[in-house]
């Protein structure tokens, strides 16, 4: 039976990406392949690898990387996080069908914090908003054969 393989982009696989990745494996660790890449690379973000350990998903030895680092996976579905990694998104030959799921940038929620407190918050909400998308991704995958 073909595992499916599923690539989370986003433009610098450093957050949103990479939360993704790891909610996957968590939550399907048979079921799904789960990669994630990025239009750029950032750096892995080291509040989201925290957030995510707050949660129990490890996601501190995965990196950031391109598209390009992960040829040449056929992957079955790419699903875009973020709208510019969808407005960037590479076409992919063969049957990959892609999907959009726009989820807020954390940094970018969380400039003018006023304490560590404030930022981890945002970075809390989006690694949740992610957790429920994947609790559901099961039926979107199926939905958008």
């Amino acid at each position: 039976m073909h595992t499916l393989k599923i690539l989370f982009l986003c433009t610098g696989n450093s957050c949103r990406s990479q939360m993704a990745e790891g909610w996957g494996r968590h939550l399907y660790p048979k079921r799904y392949e789960f990669y994630s890449a990025g239009i750029e690379t950032h750096g892995l973000n080291p509040l989201a690898v925290k957030v995510m350990a707050e949660a129990g998903v490890d996601i501190s030895t995965q990196y950031s990387k391109l598209l390009s680092d992960l040829e040449p996976i056929a992957f079955d579905h790419v699903i875009t996080v973020c709208d510019h990694a969808n407005e960037q998104c590479p076409i992919f030959t063969g049957k990959a069908i892609k999907l959009h799921r726009e989820f807020p940038d954390p940094p970018r929620l969380a400039r003018g914090a006023a304490s560590e407190e404030e930022t981890l918050s945002h970075y809390r909400a989006v690694r949740d908003a992610i957790r429920d998308y994947l609790t559901t991704l099961p039926a979107d995958l199926s939905s958008n054969k």
